[in-house]
């Protein structure tokens, strides 16, 4: 049964308040940023009142919209929100508002800057809501569009190339995913991932793709895979990730490594795991291989940056990797002998929690690293500063809390799922598991030196004369510091919405 369109009001209010600004074109700046930042807290409304309809219990999408679309290809316009959904799309009512209000001062075409800030936002929205390829792919690829101009006009020195690079690379994923999704299409008739997932569980899909050949299920596999590695992304589809994050303004790239890295995730667990479970599994021993590389590479390559938004930017591929470091050894593991589905479900419970908590902090970090680069006239280096503890103690406090978060530190948000995914990992490869604990240990030193060097000894450089934060600063970064704690010390906040639904996963997937 269709639910009233409430998936469509969390989707297309952010466009249109974009459709709004394109046409006020005498808006002043602060009425500009006023109606973005109302628009964009249109997602954590509608989805808190959604949030309290919602049922965990249930495994299968809730609110769901679904109705004929294009008859002649069997498309259709289908919503649907399950505890995966929710969690990604209330990460995005959080990141979008605050990064906003970020970039608050930043004076170019601030009505222009907000009408690409929401049309990205509802793009975002889109992937995490949409149950068919179709429009699921409409909403991937527009939002690179606003993406692309938010690096490209407002970014620093080498924001040009560093926005082509992004482009380039992410449509080049998603041409081989798109050529995948045309060979499901031509074999099954379907782009809908609900019936997909059901016809690859009983292995229907798989017998249908290879009629058109024996390696067919693969070679589409491989396809898909290719469009989400690059999202996310997987070593060494990395490359075009820290000149984008260090080259766009502030609250672009809070929302990049916020919300739109966790495209990719979201894409491996919503589509290539349920309909390509064989693959995955085979695949899985180089697949391990390449998330380890990003684990400890990613954290290696950060601990080498002298530009601290290039640290934080390999920070982010060496988080990120964690999430697919544990799908993958739940794939791996899948139908072993002896191994436990507590492990699967602990896995694949940390990778969610991942996702949303790396959201917030490395959305700080980078806040916090424009703040420098704002106070001392573009200076970002490690060893552009020094002391700023004595100069700012409030930024100092609040920033130690997001770099601690994102170092995993209990009591914060970022232990608790960096705790299961080990967990689950120990549980079902060992090996793994221990080689990436070199990333934790990587990831201790850089983050560290980081403190060390910019916030204690004496004042130099850009920190002297540095000012406090203000109260505006204060009240963008209060939002995520303050769930930094709360979801740390209340973690069950966020896992009684995903547990029945991860639990239902390692339960038909992996052999007790």
């Amino acid at each position: 049964m269709n639910q009233p369109i409430l998936l469509s009001a969390i989707v297309f209010t952010p466009w249109l308040g974009a459709a709004l600004l394109a046409f006020l074109r005498g808006a002043s700046g602060s009425t500009s940023r006023s109606l973005a930042l109302i628009f964009s807290l249109s997602t954590l409304a509608i989805s808190l009142g959604i949030l309290s309809g919602f049922d965990p219990s249930r495994t299968t999408p809730q609110f769901v919209e679904h109705y004929p679309w294009i008859t002649a290809l069997n498309v259709h316009y289908h919503l649907g929100l399950d505890g995966l959904s929710l969690v990604l799309v209330l990460l995005t009512g959080i990141i979008t508002p605050v990064a906003l209000v970020a970039s608050w001062r930043d004076e170019r075409s601030p009505r222009l800057f907000g009408a690409l800030f929401l049309a990205l936002q509802g793009a975002a929205l889109g992937v995490f809501l949409a149950l068919d390829f179709f429009h699921w792919f409409v909403f991937w690829e527009l939002s690179l569009v606003p993406a692309f101009f938010l690096i490209k006009l407002w970014g620093g020195p080498g924001a040009a190339r560093a926005a082509y690079q992004f482009v380039v690379y992410t449509i080049g994923g998603s041409a081989f995913m798109l050529l995948g999704f045309a060979a499901i299409f031509s074999a099954t008739g379907k782009l809908d991932f609900i019936s997909l997932a059901q016809e690859a569980a009983d292995g229907t899909l798989a017998r249908q793709l290879a009629a058109s050949g024996g390696g067919w299920p693969y070679a589409v596999f491989v396809g898909v895979f290719l469009g989400l590695a690059v999202k996310v992304p997987l070593w060494p589809f990395h490359t075009w990730l820290p000149p984008a994050y260090s080259e766009a303004p502030t609250g672009t790239s809070m929302f990049l490594t916020g919300v739109m890295s966790k495209m990719g995730v979201y894409g491996f667990l919503r589509i290539l795991w349920p309909l390509f479970p064989g693959q995955l599994h085979a695949a899985a021993p180089c697949l391990l291989a390449l998330a380890l590389g990003g684990v400890v590479l990613g954290a290696w390559a950060a601990m080498r940056q002298t530009d601290l938004k290039r640290m934080i930017a390999y920070s982010s591929v060496n988080h990120l990797s964690y999430c697919l470091l544990a799908l993958f050894a739940v794939s791996y593991a899948t139908g072993r002998p002896g191994v436990s589905s507590e492990a699967a479900t602990a896995a694949l419970s940390g990778t969610i929690l991942q996702m949303f908590n790396h959201g917030l902090s490395a959305a700080a970090l980078f806040y916090c690293v424009g703040i420098l680069e704002a106070r001392s006239g573009g200076r970002r280096g490690l060893g552009d500063f020094g002391g700023v503890r004595t100069a700012a103690p409030v930024f100092a406090g609040l920033c130690g809390i997001a770099m601690f978060s994102s170092l995993g530190l209990p009591g914060l948000n970022g232990f608790v799922g960096e705790f299961l995914i080990f967990r689950g990992v120990f549980g079902l490869n060992a090996l793994a598991a221990t080689i990436a604990c070199l990333g934790l240990l990587a990831t201790a030193l850089f983050l560290l030196t980081f403190w060390q060097r910019v916030f204690h000894g004496p004042s130099a450089g850009g920190a002297v004369g540095l000012k406090d934060l203000s109260t505006m600063e204060i009240a963008t970064l209060a939002p995520l510091i303050v769930l930094m704690f709360v979801l740390g010390v209340a973690p069950q906040l966020l896992t009684q919405l995903i547990n029945p639904l991860v639990t239902a996963w390692a339960g038909h997937l992996v052999l007790p």
